[in-house]
């Protein structure tokens, strides 16, 4: 049996090491995974989305984005015909943005985002020595996050904030935490419930994404 080509995108400024704990059947499927570029210049999404696209080397894949990386394979489903399109922890239009987004929108307050402190992770760790749930949080960024070029930084919280899908594109499934913070799940319609799961999900609910996903990508 030809085995069904699933590629993942990671979130913002995320490196693949987030799927590191993701496995499907190895007779089933094949996992691919594609990684954060720099932007080229003021570059749309839509421009980002073809030249990512351009790593896609079969046809009628399965596209599984985390967060912004969902955000991003969303647009690439309008250039690659998909076989499914999977959203992890993310939104499928603007109008399940929280009200903080929608704020930062209409003020531009994302000009001000202090992208700088994501590149000196481990100089915030050790500011943070003295609480233990902070300290674990920066150590996780310090693993996962690859992407620390202000550039880059600054272009992605401005282009998820100004992505302006209105509409949540047919067929995409969305997986989400009932306790995701960043994207709370009172301001999403039609997605999957996962019992506990936080934004970070991708990594502490595993599990429960190494048992679901086949049954999801197969279904007819």
């Amino acid at each position: 049996m030809e085995k069904i080509p699933v590629y993942f995108m990671p979130g913002l400024a995320a490196s693949t090491k987030i799927f590191e704990n993701i496995q499907l059947p190895e007779d089933q499927f094949e996992m691919f995974f594609l990684e954060w570029f720099l932007p080229d210049g003021d570059e749309t999404i839509e421009a980002y989305a073809k030249r990512m696209a351009q790593g896609i080397k079969h046809d009628n894949p399965v596209l599984v984005g985390v967060s912004f990386g969902g955000v991003l394979v969303q647009e690439m489903a309008k250039l690659v015909k998909a076989r499914k399109v999977i959203i992890i922890s993310s939104v499928k239009c603007n109008g399940e943005f929280p009200r903080r987004m929608r704020f930062a929108k209409m003020t531009r307050a994302y000009r001000f985002f202090p992208t700088g402190l994501m590149q000196r992770v481990d100089w915030l760790a050790k500011l943070a020595v003295g609480n233990n749930m902070i300290t674990r949080r920066l150590n996780l960024y310090e693993k996962y996050l690859s992407v620390r070029d202000k550039k880059y930084l600054d272009w992605a919280f401005k282009t998820i904030i100004n992505w302006n899908c209105t509409e949540p594109a047919k067929g995409v499934i969305h997986i989400h935490g009932d306790a995701d913070e960043v994207f709370p799940p009172k301001y999403l319609k039609d997605f999957i419930p996962v019992k506990g799961g936080t934004h970070i999900m991708i990594i502490n609910k595993a599990k429960w994404l190494n048992e679901n996903l086949p049954r999801l990508i197969l279904a007819q």
